[in-house]
């Protein structure tokens, strides 16, 4: 079950702020950062990001780029010992996905009622290939009971870092890290077309901003229209 807590206080704000200059700094050390789109980001009001999953730093890269605090929703099982401490210390939800965890969903849409952002990976799980898979359903009950808008953001490079299946990052050769932020879909248009129509459109929309990015890096354009081969 999830924690409902919602972690407020100045020292976890300081650390939270404190953390993200750190790995900004650590993040241009290591490898070349390339950011588009983020004059798209709302400055203020509850924001849902939703975003292709590569590695296990995603989340690090999705925080790092904008001028908004995020709250994250790692699975439950991570929050086990000196990592699980360290999760616990950011602004994190944690969620169930063994079941289907009320707690964790009511959670979510209470930050998002006040005014926050919180990031999810539609995709459920990182990435084989570097490809953006189908995604699962139910974030468009997030957004019709939170009222919140949709910010839809790709991530291109780190498959290449810290690709599923591998203990440790690559931390040499500078390779390139892509993010692009796309216009916020209103929550108008979501109850408009409904769930399921969203969803699909929305699973498009983040594969067509992929192939965007992957261009703007020079890299060679992915064919969704066939299958990800086996």
């Amino acid at each position: 079950m999830a924690k409902t807590n919602f972690k407020e206080g100045r020292f976890r704000r300081v650390w939270h702020c404190s953390a993200r200059i750190l790995v900004d700094s650590l993040l241009y050390l290591l490898y070349r950062v390339q950011v588009y789109g983020k004059k798209n980001v709302p400055r203020q009001g509850a924001l849902l990001v939703l975003s292709n999953h590569q590695s296990f730093i995603d989340p690090i890269v999705c925080q790092n780029w904008m001028h908004r605090l995020l709250w994250f929703v790692p699975r439950d099982s991570l929050f086990h010992g000196l990592w699980g401490m360290v999760l616990d210390s950011f602004y994190t939800i944690p969620i169930s996905q063994e079941h289907s965890d009320i707690a964790a969903m009511r959670t979510i849409i209470d930050v998002l009622k006040r005014g926050e952002a919180v990031c999810l990976y539609p995709e459920g799980s990182r990435t084989l290939d570097g490809r953006i898979d189908e995604f699962k359903p139910g974030f468009g009950l997030l957004v019709r009971r939170s009222g919140a808008s949709v910010l839809p953001m790709v991530i291109e490079g780190l498959h290449e870092i810290w690709p599923r299946g591998t203990k440790l990052p690559r931390l040499w050769g500078r390779l390139p890290i892509g993010i692009l932020y796309g216009k916020p879909i209103p929550l108008e248009y979501v109850k408009e077309v409904g769930e399921e129509r969203f969803v699909a459109e929305f699973n498009r929309t983040l594969q067509a901003m992929h192939n965007e990015l992957r261009a703007k890096m020079n890299r060679p354009q992915i064919d969704y229209s066939s299958p990800a081969p086996q």
